[in-house]
């Protein structure tokens, strides 16, 4: 609704790039505020259609008081606006841009501006988007920018990330190795390493699991000689290592014997080839799992102190649901924040086939606190593929090439998005089956041991509407919200207000 009112107000010359200041409602005595801001001179006719515009949208029952007021930004306005907002959303990068760094130029139709604070540009377009989408809301007019390399801020940054921030390894889980009994070594290893975390260059690494596997195939030494080699493949539940054996000739027949479904211990060792790890035995004996084995958490990276990438935006919406009806929500929304999101991805594949995974192009994110959606979180990902987005992702999505490729990883986004959502429930429409998937596995390999509650909006429209289907626009038209849908920004938020209208009807949480 605010964008049909300015898109009316904007008819008059003199309110032709008008914005919307502020909306009080006083529900006490039916009173609404308006304040429009213009940057041109307006007349008593403009202000008169502009009345009439609002006061169509204000029901009956309230009465309207508009206020429009002038505001001409020059370059020291802007550059001022630019420092406050740098101030409020990256205090690192504060501490080290000036006044200097900014330049300012006016344009026909707004302003054009250059910050000059380092040289990782995907980082740098995140904070000019930032910048220009606040400038937006403060001034009239369009607003764009740019980032120019400033060496010495950006080796500044560089050391206040690294001492807020140290890198996180996880120590590697281990468990007890049972039931040793020796097939080429009397050595009995006291503990093994979890396959889940074996993903390291080590001489000396011990393995325990059940075979799922096992293959022979040859090999010619130097000397002519033909020789066996074995390839096993092993499981402890955490996780799956294929191993390569060259068994010594007194012990060959003991390991041609093995079975799949025996549970052994290795000796191996683990090395670098071909761009993945490849991994040896060095020794490989009869031995198990504990009994009932269960295995332990893995210790997470901690969430970010601050944002670095992608900083959340204050959202604003003068017209949330039955913004004129005083409509009490239910308790549940007391107290709980939740993150509404939703992700456009390179294609379905929702776990590693062949050791590949489709990847992140965009996430969209809404934090509803007390009831009320109140932040937002978005950016397109660069998914890192050699080869570009599929054509049929473009044409469902509207997303180009051009538009992920300098945007920033999924490395710098995820810790970002972890800092959003911590301490939040996560909301999704089918984020159970695809959305979520995403989310655990690329935190996973970033060191973050995620496990949020997640709440599924397409269930809770199963059991709580009767509609044809429970596709995101069936259910947002039957609510009577507006979107543009497959754009992740979009889509979570018509998810978000579909969350709230579902609660209500429902008065609890699922």
């Amino acid at each position: 609704m605010t964008e049909d009112i300015l898109r009316e107000v904007r008819a008059s010359s003199g309110l032709k790039n008008a914005i919307m200041g502020s909306v009080e409602l006083q529900r006490a005595t039916s009173a609404v505020t308006v304040r429009l801001i213009t940057d041109l001179s307006y007349t008593d006719a403009d202000y008169n259609s502009a009345y009439s515009v609002v006061r169509k949208y204000v029901p009956e029952e309230f009465s309207l008081e508009l206020n429009i007021s002038k505001l001409t930004p020059d370059g020291a306005m802007v550059r001022k606006k630019i420092l406050s907002v740098i101030a409020e959303k990256y205090p690192a990068l504060a501490a080290v841009v000036e006044e200097k760094d900014i330049f300012v130029e006016k344009t026909d139709d707004g302003f054009e501006f250059v910050l000059s604070i380092f040289g990782d540009k995907s980082r740098g377009e995140a904070i000019v988007r930032t910048v220009a989408g606040e400038l937006k809301k403060s001034f009239c007019g369009n607003f764009s920018g740019s980032v120019r390399e400033n060496a010495l801020s950006a080796e500044n940054l560089v050391i206040e990330r690294e001492e807020e921030e140290e890198k996180f390894e996880a120590p590697a889980r281990t468990f007890a190795v049972e039931n040793f009994a020796p097939i080429e070594s009397a050595d009995a290893p006291k503990r093994a390493l979890y396959m889940a975390d074996f993903n390291f260059v080590s001489d000396n690494a011990v393995v325990c699991g059940s075979i799922v596997d096992l293959s022979e195939r040859s090999y010619t030494r130097s000397n002519g000689e033909e020789r066996p080699y074995f390839s096993i493949t092993l499981s402890d539940g955490t996780g799956t290592l294929t191993l390569t054996c060259f068994a010594r000739k007194k012990s060959e027949e003991k390991i041609r014997a093995l079975k799949a479904g025996e549970s052994i211990v290795c000796n191996c060792r683990s090395e670098v080839r071909g761009g993945g790890l490849r991994y040896t035995t060095t020794a490989i004996n009869f031995g198990t799992l504990p009994k009932d084995f269960v295995p332990e958490r893995r210790q997470s990276r901690p969430v970010p102190k601050a944002y670095h990438t992608v900083k959340p935006e204050q959202f604003v919406d003068y017209t949330q649901t039955d913004f004129f009806t005083d409509t009490t929500l239910p308790e549940c929304f007391k107290n709980t924040s939740f993150v509404v999101f939703d992700l456009e991805t390179t294609g379905l594949t929702t776990i590693p086939v062949a050791g590949q995974m489709d990847g992140i192009i965009e996430i969209g994110a809404y934090k509803v606190i007390d009831g009320e959606i109140k932040e937002k979180f978005s950016t397109f990902v660069n998914p890192e593929r050699p080869v570009g987005l599929d054509a049929r992702i473009t044409e469902l999505t509207g997303i180009t090439d051009d538009m992920v490729k300098s945007a920033p990883s999924y490395k710098d986004v995820l810790p970002d998005f972890v800092k959003f959502c911590s301490g939040s429930v996560l909301v999704g429409h089918n984020a159970v089956g695809f959305d979520y998937k995403f989310i655990n596995f690329y935190c996973s390999e970033l060191g973050f041991q995620i496990d949020f509650k997640v709440i599924d909006t397409l269930f809770l429209a199963q059991k709580l509407l009767r509609l044809s289907n429970n596709k995101l626009n069936t259910i947002a038209d039957h609510f009577g919200i507006k979107f543009n849908h497959h754009r992740a920004e979009d889509d979570a938020l018509a998810t978000a207000k579909i969350f709230i209208e579902l609660i209500k009807i429902k008065k609890s949480l699922p």
